[in-house]
């Protein structure tokens, strides 16, 4: 085949055929496609679309170029989440432990965070002795000691989504709702688990601004799922503002601490659970209440047996920034609006996120919130904390938060916390 034909196909509008799908990506990830081609395809694609058939090509393709996880040799059925990111969601932290103590093994595959929004390993690995890094056979021993387990994805997982993703990332083309799906879908079916729930997030936080593209992303995510024979779900949730009151590595583990133990914030607890049953649904496995697993003190069994077969010490005390500020309300009345975005930013600029994956993250920074919109507040009261080893970073953290957040009146509107259910 020839890579210029294919270029052109999709550049006129056209439906590109199953072997060209199979031949471009493979010839891509050997090399024999240049990253101009690439460029220019990805862009057509971004442009013209692609069907629910051609989509599902594409993502069998990636799928094809590394080899895929096989979970058969356990005794219970398997159940995946993958959120697209968000300010405050610390939600696998909980989540599979719980879902693990109502009997579903959870293998989790996660990231790590990249500008405003946070990645669950750099989360986990403010817990001294963590370990995100493992084999195949420690995924499957941890698995069995805990029934949950969350790690960094190996190489040899769909290869061709790293190097697709890298040169998607500087060629203006990330935003094309066919290659965002089939990224993540490709990873999530090779992972080999029987079903999958996925948590879309919608505002200005998240990925999706607004609620028809993550809609649309989700719903073909779902197509993606269930043409596979993966069992797949998915809700719309709201990140117009930030999800708990922590916003940063160690101050969300120890926010999901909290959660595991039967507290928390309303939100986190609320998604949690929500998320939990989707999960154990998905997966055929009943007679388990996520709420009573927080409530009995199982779902903790299960994070501290996970944490420590990963060479985590869950009794350890957590990293602390060494400099605090505070803000405060200007005025006295309702916290009408806490934008994600710009508390997410924030954060970024405390430490807490990095600008490129090389980049180190400092565990203890980040912003705790002390209200939430809906609130009443005080004039003068504290409204923010801002956590930070060094406190030159105040300054940046603070110009993030002009304009960021509302005191009026009134109660502003904000989108329900679950938006939608979508399945195939």
């Amino acid at each position: 085949m020839n890579v210029i034909d294919v270029i052109l196909a999709k550049r006129d509008g056209g439906e590109l055929s199953a072997e060209e799908i199979g031949w471009v990506v493979d010839a891509y990830t050997r090399g024999a496609v240049a990253d101009e081609q690439m460029s220019a395809l990805a862009m057509a694609i971004l442009l013209n679309g692609m069907n629910r058939r051609e989509i599902a090509d594409w993502t069998q393709a990636m799928i094809d170029s590394g080899e895929r996880m096989d979970w058969s040799a356990l005794d219970r059925p398997t159940a995946d989440k993958h959120s697209t990111g968000g300010v405050g969601d610390k939600i696998t932290l909980p989540l599979a432990p719980l879902v693990a103590a109502c009997g579903a093994y959870v293998p989790q595959l996660s990231g790590r965070g990249l500008g405003h929004t946070g990645g669950t390993l750099d989360k986990l690995e403010s817990i001294p002795g963590w370990r995100a890094s493992l084999s195949d056979d420690e995924m499957l021993g941890v698995l069995r000691a805990a029934g949950a387990v969350v790690c960094a994805a190996g190489g040899g997982l769909a290869p061709a989504d790293k190097k697709l993703y890298a040169l998607r990332d500087v060629t203006g083309t990330v935003e094309s709702i066919p290659l965002i799906a089939s990224s993540i879908m490709s990873k999530k079916i090779a992972e080999g688990t029987g079903s999958l729930v996925l948590d879309v997030k919608v505002g200005s936080g998240a990925f999706m601004k607004t609620e028809d593209r993550a809609r649309e992303l989700a719903t073909t995510m779902v197509e993606l799922g269930t043409d596979a024979g993966v069992r797949t779900v998915a809700l719309l949730t709201a990140m117009d503002r930030p999800l708990g009151l922590a916003v940063g590595n160690a101050l969300e583990v120890a926010e999901s601490v909290e959660v595991l133990a039967g507290g928390g914030p309303a939100d986190v607890v609320e998604l949690t659970v929500r998320l939990a049953r989707e999960m154990l649904e998905a997966a055929g496995v009943e007679g388990r209440d996520p709420a009573q697993a927080l409530k009995d003190g199982s779902a903790m069994d299960a994070w501290r047996r996970m944490i420590s077969a990963q060479g985590g010490d869950p009794d350890a005390p957590l990293p602390r920034a060494a400099e605090s500020e505070v803000v405060t309300a200007p005025a006295s009345g309702v916290l009408s609006r806490l934008d994600a975005h710009a508390v997410g930013v924030a954060a970024w600029r405390l430490g807490a996120g990095r600008e490129r994956k090389e980049d180190p993250v400092s565990f203890g920074a980040g912003v705790t919130l002390h209200a939430k919109p809906g609130d009443t507040v005080r004039q003068g009261e504290p409204l923010l904390t801002l956590h930070a080893d060094d406190p030159a970073r105040f300054p940046r953290a603070l110009a993030a938060l002009e304009g960021g957040y509302t005191v009026g009146a009134a109660d502003g509107d904000r989108l329900p916390l679950i938006i939608d259910r979508i399945t195939a």
